[in-house]
């Protein structure tokens, strides 16, 4: 071999070009279709934040246990929160693209909610770097609701970890993002349905207008 580059491998597939529209999809596939780290090297240094959160949906009477702190294993909502935060410190060693970034921040916050039997699992994570901190947020939220079903699991086998999610991001040339509510959601479809049943009402009283003309 004379080369280092994965062209020249044995057996190594012809790497097709994308499209000009998918490589802008993929920022971190370069032109060949080859992961890489995105270079952010001409990136200014910017205050960046991010919150994600996780559920964990347990039967009520597990959930007492965690609450009441009785678990087999301990004091679960403390375990899982310092867990998040150690999670977040090693995200790029987890993922393998994301960029190690020096954490100014990171708080993980369990919040227990008896009527849905639910753990609630908020992680924030804050840097000043060239990239954004989402990916040590949502590490975060999910090792901490990992640690939760590992610390319930024998107690609750149908345990269940779900919407894994970023709420907010700040910082950078994207500026500030923030996750609409539920209801604000419902309130924008409803609207596009009304809009979209008005223009088809008015479409069908000018083609029946059309038709008394003809």
């Amino acid at each position: 071999m004379t080369s280092n580059s994965r062209e020249s491998w044995p057996g190594q597939p012809k790497a097709t070009p994308q499209s000009r529209k998918d490589r802008r999809k993929l920022s971190h596939f370069d032109r060949l279709g080859r992961p890489r780290m995105v270079d952010v090297s001409e990136k200014p240094m910017s205050a960046r934040r991010a919150v994600a959160e996780a559920t964990v949906k347990m039967d009520q009477d597990t959930l007492t246990l965690v609450i009441d702190g009785e678990g087999a294993k301990g004091d679960v909502m403390s375990v899982a929160e310092l867990a998040g935060i150690m999670a977040a410190k090693r995200t790029a060693e987890l993922i393998p693209l994301c960029h190690p970034l020096p954490l100014s921040e990171v708080k993980v916050e369990i919040t227990p909610e008896r009527k849905t039997g639910t753990l609630v699992i908020t992680a924030s994570a804050a840097t000043t770097a060239q990239t954004g901190v989402e990916m040590e947020a949502m590490t975060a939220a999910s090792v901490a609701a990992l640690t939760v079903y590992d610390m319930v699991k024998s107690a609750d086998r149908f345990v269940t970890v779900t919407n894994v999610r970023l709420l907010e991001k700040s910082g950078g040339k994207s500026g500030h993002w923030k996750r609409p509510a539920p209801d604000e959601v419902k309130a924008d479809a409803d609207a596009k349905s009304s809009k979209g049943k008005g223009n088809s009402t008015k479409r069908a009283r000018t083609t029946h207008k059309g038709g008394n003309k003809a």
